[in-house]
């Protein structure tokens, strides 16, 4: 647990060197291009400075507005799952953390923040109406053991900094359109490279939240499991998931690698979900659960 809480917090200082770097390097060759000096590298490191200061403080706020998320203040609005909440904390050894709830039919919950002192969980009203006690301290136990591991850290970042690639490419695109540069040539090479960042951001931001996402799901399963001493809990909660599954009212691209179950419900076919889905195949996790339960 120790090394993958290590790795997590590397892994998040890289994303945001990259980040940075990748921000620097595009407003540098627009300053090029486009005849204004180091104006380019200027406006692009106090843009990467702003964004990245953002999501590191404002990052969860930001995903909890997304998803329509609303806090939780009184223990009496939601007696079980504030105390489920507030028990697997204890017993986990992290502060409780905020709860949130999503009014939203489709069962479906996520953690987020940048470290345990600033977590928060989110849970749909689905959710609650379908699963009993031990199948929701699954579900929580899950999304502790994201906050524990860091991952929750390493997951809005990718949800916030992704989102501002899209931005950087149509910020060149446009650049591109109404600036007169150094030459034609220059100028519709900036305009290729704006057009590329906008058709490749969408599938850049897939491919690292595929890369995160999958593995720090088995995790969580695991973890989670290993905290309520009960496998069977967070898989019969994963089976009335996958059953009652409908495409949520609220979704963002962005954010779609933080839910516990893919968020859009998609129908495909388990391979095809393991190669293009953020989730791998919640039945493959269900299985890989009921082998926790049957391994002495």
């Amino acid at each position: 647990m120790y090394s993958q809480i290590d790795s997590n917090k590397r892994k998040s200082a890289l994303l945001i060197a990259l980040f940075v770097g990748v921000l620097a390097l595009a407003g540098y060759a627009y300053g090029y291009v486009t005849d204004t000096g180091y104006f380019g590298l200027a406006f692009a490191l106090i843009i990467s400075t702003v964004w990245t200061l953002v999501s590191w403080y404002a990052g969860s706020s930001i995903t909890l507005w997304s998803a329509g998320a609303v806090e939780v203040t009184d223990r009496s609005q939601f007696t079980t799952l504030w105390n489920v909440v507030e028990n697997l904390s204890i017993t986990a050894g992290i502060p409780m953390p905020r709860v949130f709830i999503v009014k939203d039919p489709s069962p479906n919950a996520f953690a987020t923040g940048r470290d345990p002192k600033n977590a928060c969980v989110a849970v749909t009203t689905g959710l609650l109406e379908r699963l009993d006690r031990t199948e929701l301290e699954g579900v929580i136990a899950h999304e502790l053991s994201h906050v524990k591991n860091y991952d929750t850290r390493l997951m809005i970042l990718v949800a916030v900094l992704v989102g501002a690639l899209v931005m950087l490419g149509n910020w060149m695109f446009r650049g591109s359109l109404f600036r007169r540069g150094r030459s034609k040539d220059g100028n519709g090479i900036f305009m290729i490279i704006g057009i590329l960042f906008i058709l490749l951001a969408p599938l850049v931001g897939q491919i690292i939240q595929l890369a995160i996402s999958r593995k720090r799901e088995y995790l969580a399963d695991a973890d989670g499991a290993l905290l309520t001493r009960y496998p069977d809990g967070l898989a019969s909660a994963l089976e009335k998931i996958k059953v009652a599954a409908t495409p949520m009212q609220q979704t963002s691209k962005s954010t779609n690698h933080l839910w516990i179950s893919d968020p859009t419900a998609k129908t495909l076919g388990s391979k095809v979900a393991g190669l293009f889905s953020t989730h791998p195949p919640i039945d493959e996790r269900i299985n890989i659960l009921h082998h926790m339960l049957e391994t002495p």
